[in-house]
């Protein structure tokens, strides 16, 4: 494609990136659908090499692409979270009870019925199948925007009275931000089935360190990157480091470099340590306009990614991304968005209590239905399938490639088209 017509297209790309979310703010149809289905028509112009946007061919750049894409998304998800997490107050852990059923339960219930479904109906390895599972069970931090808090509340008043008052929405999000690192252990799990045979090999070692021992590395580290960064932007006693007195917001891009950076080199998961990150710092001075500001600069950061990923993904799926699909990788990927996840996040909301009551707040079967059915496929599973066929062999990579293609896409349209009317439906019912 000459460079010209390069520099055209990602203009009108960008544009569409800044205005079509406040154009589509009322309808029924969400700005990565638009995206995607633009870089689908991209993909169709004539003079594009098939392997020029081949997952497969470019596994490193599509790897590390995502991986940033989801780094900032999660920075984003944890400044923009007002209820606390507090380790020391068991009111806190249970304001947060639906984000715990949904990762241990709703989460392994995904893993387990796709790495099922992968092996049963589309017949992948074992090794493979897990993968799959591990792969697609997260939900996503990066499209999810359109059922996620909207960002910090700043007030002067009690800061104790900043919580959140959408349930649904605090789920969801407080799910994307976590999950992202829970799911790796199992991505870690298909790479050593992969690589080195039976579970009796490498069982013991996985579940003290892969499913153990990183999730509290990663989280002890992002907490301390957070804690540490707070204190000095909001309380350092020289004026010069106070960077919430100027307002300087790449703070945030430099949390989120640390605490993953820092983290990986101790071996932790990554993820995970962001999203710490973001928490603590939050936690902060929770009333400050700087959380605001900070927040503001990584979602016009994420929006921006998004946008190559969406463009890139619409193109590969018009120039051989889904050439190794059948039929039953189709099936997998229907029945993930329309049985797996939604009979999974049910099963988990609806143990127990018949209602699930946050102060005021409500989750009742209505919030708890919608709750267990957006859960919105994207960025992440594709870093999870990148790195892990960068890590092992495995066979039919192509297979997985195009089953993920399908229901990153499925899900963006499907959630996408959704989103609003089932929200702005919830929020009336609500306020009835």
């Amino acid at each position: 494609m000459a460079t010209h017509l390069v520099y055209l297209l990602g203009g009108a790309a960008l544009l569409l990136a800044v205005v079509l979310p406040y154009a589509l703010r009322t309808a029924a149809l969400s700005p990565p659908v638009v995206l995607l289905g633009l870089g689908a028509l991209i993909g169709l112009l004539p003079g594009i090499d098939d392997s020029a946007f081949s997952p497969v061919a470019h596994r490193g750049f599509v790897e590390h692409l995502a991986e940033f894409t989801v780094l900032i998304a999660l920075m984003g998800v944890g400044l923009a979270l007002d209820r606390p997490l507090s380790l020391r107050s068991f009111r806190s852990w249970r304001q947060w009870s639906a984000t715990w059923r949904l990762l241990a339960v709703a989460m392994p219930l995904s893993i387990a019925g796709i790495a099922w479904l992968g092996w049963w109906v589309m017949g992948l390895a074992p090794s493979a199948a897990l993968l799959l599972g591990a792969a697609l069970a997260p939900t996503d931090p990066v499209l999810a925007s359109d059922v996620q808090v909207e960002g910090p509340t700043t007030t002067e008043g009690d800061q104790d009275e900043i919580d959140e008052d959408d349930e649904v929405r605090f789920a969801l999000t407080s799910e994307a931000g976590l999950n992202d690192g829970l799911a790796f252990p199992f991505v870690q799990a298909a790479i050593l089935l992969a690589a080195s045979g039976s579970f009796a090999d490498w069982g013991a070692r996985w579940v003290a360190w892969d499913l153990a021992g990183k999730v509290v590395v990663g989280s002890a580290i992002g907490v301390a990157v957070g804690w540490v960064l707070a204190k000095i932007a909001f309380r350092s006693n020289q004026p010069s480091l106070r960077t919430a007195d100027s307002g300087e917001p790449l703070l945030a891009l430099a949390a989120v470099l640390l605490a993953y950076g820092m983290t990986e080199v101790a071996g932790g998961y990554g993820f995970l340590a962001v999203f710490a990150c973001a928490m603590t710092m939050r936690s902060a001075e929770r009333g400050h306009d700087y959380h605001a500001l900070m927040h503001d600069v990584i979602e016009r950061l994420e929006r921006l990614l998004t946008l190559i990923v969406l463009l890139l993904l619409g193109v590969a799926l018009t120039n051989g991304l889904l050439s190794a699909l059948t039929w039953q990788a189709a099936l997998v990927a229907v029945l993930l968005l329309l049985v797996v996840r939604p009979l999974s996040g049910m099963v988990a909301l609806f143990a127990g209590r018949s209602d699930l009551r946050v102060g005021t707040n409500t989750m009742g079967p209505r919030e708890r239905a919608a709750t267990a059915f957006f859960g919105v496929r994207g960025v992440g599973s594709i870093y999870y399938l990148a790195y892990a066929t960068g890590h092992a062999d495995f066979h039919d990579v192509p297979l997985l490639w195009s089953t993920v293609g399908l229901a990153i896409t499925l899900s963006v349209i499907l959630h996408g088209v959704t989103a609003t009317p089932a929200m702005r439906w919830l929020d009336a019912r609500r306020e009835a």
